[in-house]
Parts: structure tokens; C-alpha cells; sequence
């Protein structure tokens, strides 16, 4: 069972981990998918989150979440 029963019940901010029973994916599909821009996500030091919009927007398939060519694939607050 996950520990989320909706999409309500989702933090505003997910770990990577919290991904994979969202999209029935494995750690390292769950990794590839921010990494390539697919989901947006965010970098704090050296972890990186997921705000639950951008889940919302990649379950959406909207266009705007798709990356451009020179766009990050993740947006560092800090060191």
C-alpha cells in the first residue's frame, strides 16, 4: 500500500522516491524522467524535490512541461 491514498494527499514538495508508486516506475526511470526534463523539479543542496505541480503537469502531458534545448533540468536554490 502507498502512503498516499489521492492526489489531496500529496505534499506540496515530493521526494524523488515518492514518484515511483505515483507512476509505478523504479528509482532510476524516476531519475531519468527529471533528468531529462520531463518533470520539473527543484535542487536543495544536493537533493531534489518535486513540486506537486509538476506531477500534476506531467500526469496532464501539458506542453509546457515538455523542456526546451538549452532550458536546466533542475534549478539549484543552493550549494
Amino acid at each position: 500500500a502507498t502512503k498516499f491514498r489521492s492526489f489531496d494527499d500529496l505534499p506540496l514538495v515530493l521526494r524523488v522516491e515518492d514518484l515511483m508508486p505515483i507512476r509505478d516506475i523504479g528509482r532510476n526511470a524516476a531519475y531519468e524522467l527529471i533528468r531529462c526534463g520531463q518533470i520539473r523539479s527543484v535542487r536543495v543542496g544536493r537533493q531534489i524535490r518535486v513540486p506537486k505541480e509538476a506531477v500534476a503537469e506531467f500526469l496532464a502531458g501539458r506542453k509546457e512541461n515538455r523542456p526546451s534545448e538549452d532550458a536546466p533540468q533542475t534549478k539549484r536554490l543552493w550549494r
